[in-house]
């Protein structure tokens, strides 16, 4: 790994090919998952809540077997979205740090040993006067995601906890004569319990933005039908 700060002078020539597949994590069966991106995730993933620790993540589910994308195919992902981890690239954000030696801003950086890096095949980064071509522009805006939600996801998870919407289930997917999956370890908005909040909680969440989420995680999960489906077309295929 070469990772080194972009720039408009040393990279300006530069381009990237927005490849895809199993050798850049795209085959995983469970993706990290930031409250900025739950609105547009959850129409197409089922979102579920993993513990590290203390601590609580979110993923979304992409397949039933280790190493299993569901929504990847020969052309790329088949989704209507595909999570900010993936969209990102070859590229990171790292904190500058200033004279003081204090962090600074958040800046772009790109990994020069990934081989979609160089590739005459690929797409500018910058624009000839030397500002962000629109592939950069789309890099940014996922690593925007990214960071931001680096510094908010597990306090938002926290408090969805706290608030009793998260409950440890074992999902148990049932595919017929197929047999069928349980995926263990993860926890789930208990629609049962967002149902019953108390009236003031249902306001502080609101007013906190935390309820739309909660919501949105519980609608999610109608999306398991979805993985049912793309599973036994793929065993059809086989």
């Amino acid at each position: 790994m070469n990772r080194v700060l972009l720039n408009n002078v040393d990279h300006a020539e530069l381009r990237v090919a927005p490849r895809v597949g199993a050798e850049f994590g795209d085959r995983a069966n469970q993706m990290p998952i930031y409250p900025g991106e739950f609105e547009q995730a959850q129409r197409d993933f089922p979102i579920l809540f993993r513990r590290d620790g203390a601590a609580i993540d979110a993923v979304v589910l992409l397949g039933l077997d280790s190493d299993e994308n569901l929504f990847l195919g020969e052309q790329g992902w088949t989704s209507r979205y595909v999570p900010a981890m993936q969209r990102r690239g070859p590229f990171s954000i790292a904190l500058a740090a200033d004279t003081g030696g204090e962090a600074g801003e958040p800046m772009v950086h790109v990994d020069l040993d990934d081989p979609r890096v160089g590739d005459d095949s690929g797409l500018p980064l910058f624009l000839p006067h030397g500002g962000d071509a629109p592939y950069l522009q789309h890099v940014s805006a996922a690593l925007r995601t990214i960071y931001e939600g680096s510094q908010q996801a597990r306090a938002i998870n926290a408090e969805l906890a706290a608030a009793g919407l998260l409950r440890d289930v074992v999902l148990e997917i049932d595919l017929g004569d197929e047999g069928g999956y349980n995926v263990p370890g993860v926890l789930a908005v208990d629609e049962g319990a967002l149902a019953a909040l108390p009236d003031g909680e249902v306001v502080r969440l609101h007013r906190a933005g935390l309820l739309r989420l909660a919501t949105m995680a519980a609608a999610s999960l109608a999306n398991v039908s979805r993985l049912i489906e793309l599973k036994n077309k793929r065993r059809a295929v086989a």
